[in-house]
């Protein structure tokens, strides 16, 4: 498995995200977001250390409409979390250590 966190496009979703043999963690941020430079650290700790049964994927929304669009993204930072074509969960805005933490392992786990 990979680790650490992977840029998406538009184009690449279906393959990476959809597609994916794991579950994965998509990330959705901007570049002019304040909240998001706290949330990155975050996403990487996750991506570090669940490598063995998470997949995370980071898609800035500016030029990415069609996925914002498609998950409904209102607001940034903003995380789905999908299994297949199946979407497992969702949250909006700025989350903590812990609520993250707890938000992957109440699914994972359960694989």
């Amino acid at each position: 498995m990979s680790k650490g966190v992977i840029t998406i496009t538009d184009a690449e979703f279906e393959t990476e995200v959809l597609k994916a043999k794991q579950p994965v963690l998509v990330y959705f941020w901007a570049s002019w977001c304040g909240p998001c430079q706290l949330m990155s650290p975050l996403i990487n700790l996750a991506a570090n250390t669940y490598s063995d049964r998470l997949k995370v994927v980071k898609l800035e929304i500016d030029p990415n409409p069609v996925t914002v669009k498609q998950y409904q993204v209102e607001g940034v930072p903003a995380l789905r979390l999908f299994k297949g074509q199946e979407l497992l969960d969702s949250t909006e805005g700025v989350i903590g250590k812990d609520k993250l933490l707890n938000f992957l392992d109440s699914h994972l786990n359960n694989n």
